[in-house]
């Protein structure tokens, strides 16, 4: 049961889109959002990580969100930004295609993630909130940033 304190709470989430997905990723987990840039590929990365970027005089990891949440990839041409976010000290760019606002959600209204949803998706989202004509899944960044481990080379 919730208390009344969650009445008056609310969640401050920066709504991303991915395919016709539309996502929230905590506001505090957020630290830049930037325009394409050059990404230089790392070898035997995991398949989520597209490589690494240079932001301010900081390597940056890129993270494919489509690879990492098991859909098809973007067309090359398609235009596409990067949520900068911050885990242990380190920065990571989540590729996302679009960034739209901050909401402030009230914490109440927050549901469970469906079970409906891929293992895949299940694996990284921490809930949902029901938007006018769409939900959007709130993504937990700690557990997007646990990537598989790279494929060891064949002895």
């Amino acid at each position: 049961m919730p208390s009344s304190s969650d009445h008056t709470q609310t969640q401050g989430l920066v709504s991303i889109r991915v395919g016709e997905a539309t996502f929230g990723v905590p506001v505090l987990s957020v630290q830049d959002v930037i325009a394409p840039v050059r990404i230089d590929i790392v070898p035997l990365a995991p398949p989520e990580v597209a490589g690494s970027l240079n932001l301010r005089g900081r390597i940056v990891t890129a993270i494919d969100i489509r690879k990492r949440l098991g859909m098809f990839s973007r067309e090359a041409h398609a235009s596409h930004m990067s949520v900068i976010v911050e885990r242990s000290g380190e920065l990571y760019a989540l590729q996302v295609d679009d960034v739209g606002d901050v909401l402030w959600l009230a914490v109440a209204e927050r549901e469970p993630a469906p079970i409906t949803l891929t293992p895949d998706w299940r694996a990284v989202c921490d809930g949902l909130y029901r938007l006018e004509g769409e939900l959007m899944l709130v993504l937990d960044v700690e557990r997007v940033l646990t990537l598989t481990p790279a494929h060891p080379l064949a002895a």
